[in-house]
């Protein structure tokens, strides 16, 4: 290291050395200033350069060394445009819901400051600082488009559950980059890390905005966020105390142009912009003020910058192949299930999803057939929470719901000839069957798709209680409200299943199976925050409390 400054400082400094002579002894040494930065004495070490450990060291390793070790991001000892360009992009990884400062960012511009020092008062270039910006650019450009091409959390060393396959590593970021240097386009490249659905950079729009709102909160307001209290519902033309403060919440949001002197009273022009936000928090726009819709007004900028980081990230772990031409999304946080094929929604309903204590998993399986006027065989975890509490308090209890109770090897046992006083629930041998009919569990039909969880998809008796808005109900399996239209869309390639067919296979005396002629994709995910084609954002409860962790993941900076 030390003759090859003194060359430098012999030759490129010596009086007759001409201009193009110096810039290419100045690049030769900019590059043994690089090399001497990333290489490694054993597979071992982990290579730091300002205090910052390079995330990519093998990568980085491999890109220098196939352009010799030139310097990527300056050239005559100056930066080039592109260097500002990714400079701007690690800003700009706030808006993806990433921590800027997880890609050298505050270093990086602690270099550029003194280089452009260096540049304005004419002295010759500092290398040193060159190198370094060099390759923490470097390094920060392969940082970003793994994260953005795989997710920067892992989400197999979270708490809950991710059974879904996700997408598999781009390996070749050191030739996207040298691509993305020659033609110029840093942003076109990076952009094309983002996962291949459309929904995303609406999305990553959507956050941005958010950040905008925390900005205008900063500007308008000394005092923090007012949290809103009721203790009833509130009415159109009601008076509460909360009003005045409510109007400024919707004023703030958009959701009301201008703030009238009504004062305490709820009026119609308030109405309408709190139906607003209800429709973006996923309520029923009734106008009404409840817990629900305080929930929602109550949410700072922060709470929804958080919400939108943590879906960017669940969009990213996502594989590209379920954009295949047929398939079945289950969003929980949403209570809803798409039917899709082409990219076309042929099918969308409400269902009703696993209380929180039993939450339906995040899972991906292959829907392969239908069965018809199903029996439900009771879990025996239900059995005993549910059926033998009930029989003992009612004797008429399983010819009223239509059950049987069956021995191991399959024989009938009469439940009227058991002494349900002294029935022990964890010492008990009996199975629970409940046969098909219009109280069975299970509705009309289930659609099965065989995974490890014993999750389906299946019609319920309790019509009621969709209409309810928290549908996190079930004992973890889906009840899909349009039971009947969806079976109709799946057996549409057989032109024999016609209305009338289906309608009567739903109401036999035994239950039918029908095979599929082909495997459907069934994804079942938790999107707490997404936005539509037209850029309109929408949030939903974290039913399940998922959020948190992988908020405090993506917001960790990495330890050098």
């Amino acid at each position: 290291m030390v003759k090859n400054l003194l060359v430098f400082f012999l030759f490129v400094l010596s009086p007759g050395f001409t201009s193009g002579q110096q810039d290419v002894a100045t690049e030769n040494e900019l590059g043994i200033l690089i090399r001497n930065l990333i290489e490694r004495d054993s597979p071992e070490e982990i290579r730091q350069v300002r205090g910052q450990r390079l995330f990519s060291s093998v990568v980085i390793n491999r890109f220098y060394s196939s352009r010799e070790f030139k310097s990527a991001w300056s050239e005559q000892g100056k930066l080039l445009e592109l260097a500002y360009e990714m400079r701007y992009e690690i800003a700009q990884a706030k808006f993806d819901g990433f921590n800027p400062q997880d890609y050298h960012l505050e270093i990086i511009n602690e270099l550029f400051d003194r280089l452009e020092q260096k540049s304005s008062s004419l002295d010759d270039p500092d290398l040193v600082l060159l190198s370094s910006v060099d390759v923490l650019l470097t390094d920060a450009f392969m940082m970003l488009a793994s994260h953005l091409s795989m997710g920067k959390v892992d989400p197999e060393a979270l708490k809950t559950v991710w059974n879904i396959q996700r997408n598999l590593p781009e390996l070749a970021f050191d030739q996207r980059l040298e691509e993305a240097l020659e033609e110029g386009s840093l942003r076109k490249t990076i952009e094309s890390f983002y996962p291949s659905f459309s929904i995303y950079k609406k999305m990553r729009d959507g956050l941005r905005a958010m950040y905008d709102f925390k900005d205008k909160e900063k500007a308008t307001s000394s005092k923090a966020w007012k949290t809103i209290k009721i203790d009833k519902s509130i009415k159109l033309n009601d008076t509460h105390s909360s009003i005045p403060e409510i109007k400024k919440r919707l004023n703030f949001w958009g959701f009301l142009d201008t703030l009238d002197s009504s004062g305490k009273t709820y009026n119609e022009k308030t109405m309408e912009g709190l139906k607003l936000l209800q429709v973006r928090h996923g309520m029923e726009p009734d106008g009404v003020i409840g817990q629900g819709t305080v929930f929602a007004l109550n949410q700072t900028p922060d709470d929804l910058i958080a919400q939108a980081a943590v879906n960017l990230e669940r969009l990213r772990w996502l594989p590209d192949n379920i954009k295949d031409s047929e398939l079945i999304l289950v969003n929980t946080a949403n209570f809803q299930l798409d039917y899709i094929q082409n990219r076309d929604t042929l099918l969308t309903s409400k269902v009703i999803v696993g209380r929180t204590y039993h939450s339906t998993p995040q899972f991906s399986a292959e829907m392969s057939y239908l069965v018809f006027s199903p029996t439900w065989t009771v879990p025996v975890s239900i059995t005993r929470s549910e059926i033998i509490p009930a029989a003992k308090k009612d004797p008429d209890y399983f010819r009223k719901k239509n059950m049987k109770l069956l021995t191991s090897g399959g024989r009938e046992v009469d439940p009227s000839s058991l002494d349900w006083s002294k029935v022990n629930p964890r010492e008990f041998p009996y199975t629970v069957r409940q046969e098909p009919g219009e109280q069975n569990s299970l509705g009309l039909v289930k659609f099965m798709f065989p995974n490890k969880y014993s999750v389906y998809i299946h019609d319920t008796p309790s019509r009621s209680l969709f209409v309810r808005e928290d549908r996190a109900l079930s004992h973890g399996c889906i009840r899909i409200q349009k039971p009947f239209e969806f079976a109709k869309l799946l057996l549409s390639y057989d032109s024999r299943w016609t209305d009338d067919r289906i309608k009567s296979a739903m109401r036999q005396d035994k239950e039918q199976t029908v095979l599929l002629n082909r495997k459907i994709p069934v994804v079942i995910f938790y999107l707490t925050y997404w936005a539509d084609p037209n850029g309109n954002v929408f949030f939903r409860r974290d039913i399940y409390n998922r959020d948190k962790e992988i908020f405090d993941a993506l917001q960790q900076e990495r330890k050098n």
